[in-house]
């Protein structure tokens, strides 16, 4: 799955049989990332793409070594179900 990351709109997109998945994000404060929303096509629901923007997100955040906020419900899910995984990123 080929996601593509747009930094001056802050959002994480993946297109497939044109449709589409999303997931924005905010810069809230120096050092901190937070996610506000994830958003997927019905079509693609059920196919892990929710899983695989969340995991490019955060891979993102490692990489430039933000802080991480959840304000989306499914990203604080994703991220309680691989806490151990991620803690060393999450803002306090």
């Amino acid at each position: 799955m080929s996601i593509q990351h747009d930094s001056a709109a802050h959002h994480f997109t993946t297109r497939q049989d044109g449709h589409t998945g999303e997931l924005a994000y905010e810069l809230p404060a120096s050092g901190v990332i937070d996610f506000v929303h994830t958003f997927v096509d019905g079509a693609l629901r059920g196919q892990g793409v929710a899983n695989e923007l969340a995991r490019a997100g955060l891979a993102y955040a490692r990489q430039e070594h933000l802080k991480v906020r959840t304000s989306c419900e499914f990203m604080a899910a994703f991220v309680g179900q691989h806490r151990a995984e991620y803690a060393d990123i999450l803002a306090s």
